[in-house]
């Protein structure tokens, strides 16, 4: 029940419009490498929120221990939604899609959906060609998966999963 609240509380939130603050958004940027910082361009204003909001509480949990390749991670773990092009209504969509049909066949096709659901390969597919650093592109992999799979240190991988509150 908690997890359905949390992703009614996203949807709405994701209908606010624009970005960070231009002091979170300044932040942000000079973390990112060029590349990264394209990325970080095109990904839209709730994601680019949220995304400020998981890297302050990862920078926050860590202290120094959160490098610059750790942050990036945190800022840009949902890039690959910018693959699907899609609005908040048709991202709840998928989301539902994806628990009726289960994510493995709601996520096989080549449609806007499916895209969508894939987020995390096709985030870390444009990151590696963006040149981030392998921590970065990692995570990004990594973010939905059951932490059984994680590669990353664990104290990292933990903080990061717990700042997205996903």
């Amino acid at each position: 029940m908690a997890y359905l609240w949390h992703l009614v509380r996203r949807f709405f939130g994701s209908l606010w419009p624009g970005g960070p603050a231009p002091s979170d958004e300044l932040w942000a940027i000079g973390l990112l490498l060029d590349g990264e910082g394209e990325l970080w361009r095109r990904m839209s204003g709730f994601d680019r929120r949220h995304a400020v909001g998981v890297a302050r509480r990862v920078a926050a949990d860590l202290g120094p221990e959160a490098t610059r390749p750790v942050l990036a991670a945190a800022l840009l773990h949902d890039v690959g939604k910018v693959d699907s092009g899609l609005g908040p209504i048709r991202r709840a969509l998928a989301t539902v899609w994806s628990w009726l049909l289960g994510h493995r066949r709601a996520s096989a096709g080549t449609g806007r959906m499916a895209r969508y659901l894939r987020h995390d390969q096709i985030g870390a597919d444009l990151l590696t060609t963006a040149g981030a650093d392998p921590l970065t592109v990692t995570w990004t992999r990594e973010h939905h998966l059951p932490e059984s799979r994680w590669t990353l240190p664990p104290a990292i991988a933990r903080s990061l999963k717990a700042a997205d509150d996903d």
